[in-house]
């Protein structure tokens, strides 16, 4: 397992509640610092409900309810604890959803928008931040000459890119990716996974994806959910080559999901 010096979070202990319903059960999951770890499982299993814990995105609905602790590390305090600012805690964990989701905005100010509910104005820090999150995103090169452009304008894969140069330009230190390439296309797609492959050097990963030969090519680690459990965590060439779990062995090879 991970060693605790190279954590930069950690569930311990989860569950959540959507109201009644038991959607996580005591979930213990490390995340290593600058590594993407993958969650796989069949539908409906928790995979995007877990994700979600890490931003507190759950909170903008009513009756959800969280027990247990998920840590960020090097402070060590719990994300999902009231006494921390959800605002704040999407400033550093940011997500980058299933469908491509700019703003009814400019290119430019998509990318800026996080950096002005921050109190940012000043043209040059604004001008060199975008630039620096669309370099980030590999979107620079294609973007920078209409950068005032509708951002509808893009096509879906370079609107995944844009989202993902919005993500970036609040410096998170950890991004967290649904299903982020589910609606684009092949090429689109290994885009999208060489510029992961490429970011995990700065940010650190967590990402949920049905694609099982994706999490093989992208993750270092990766976590077997089913029913709101999980049910196996280990390097990802272990889980895909030698699991332990018989359970994540018929999952894998295809024998139920």
């Amino acid at each position: 397992m991970v060693e605790k010096s190279r954590l930069k979070s950690e569930a311990k202990n989860l569950n959540f509640y959507y109201g009644d319903v038991h959607a996580l059960k005591n979930v213990n999951m490390p995340i290593e610092i600058n590594k993407v770890t993958a969650l796989i499982g069949p539908s409906g299993c928790g995979k995007t409900t877990f994700l979600r814990c890490f931003n507190r995105m759950h909170d903008l609905y009513p009756h959800n309810r969280y027990e247990g602790e998920i840590l960020l590390y090097p402070e060590n305090f719990n994300i999902i604890s009231h006494a921390v600012d959800p605002i704040e805690i999407r400033m550093r964990i940011s997500m980058v959803f299933q469908k491509p989701n700019p703003f009814p905005k400019s290119i430019y100010e998509n990318v800026a928008f996080g950096l002005r509910v921050r109190g940012v104005n000043k043209k040059q820090v604004l001008d060199e931040k975008v630039e620096k999150s669309l370099r980030g995103a590999a979107l620079w090169d294609e973007v920078k000459d209409r950068l005032n452009n509708l951002a509808f304008d893009l096509s879906g894969g370079q609107q995944q890119r844009l989202c993902i140069a919005r993500a970036l330009a609040t410096d998170p230190e950890m991004l967290l990716f649904d299903e982020p390439t589910s609606a684009l296309d092949p090429l689109a797609t290994a885009k999208i996974e060489e510029l992961i492959i490429e970011l995990r050097k700065k940010v650190t990963i967590l990402i949920v994806t049905h694609n099982m030969q994706q999490a093989a090519r992208i993750s270092n680690w990766t976590g077997f959910m089913m029913l709101g459990e999980l049910i196996e965590f280990d390097k990802t060439d272990k889980i895909f080559t030698n699991p332990s779990e018989k359970l994540t062995e018929d999952y894998i090879t295809g024998r139920f999901g």
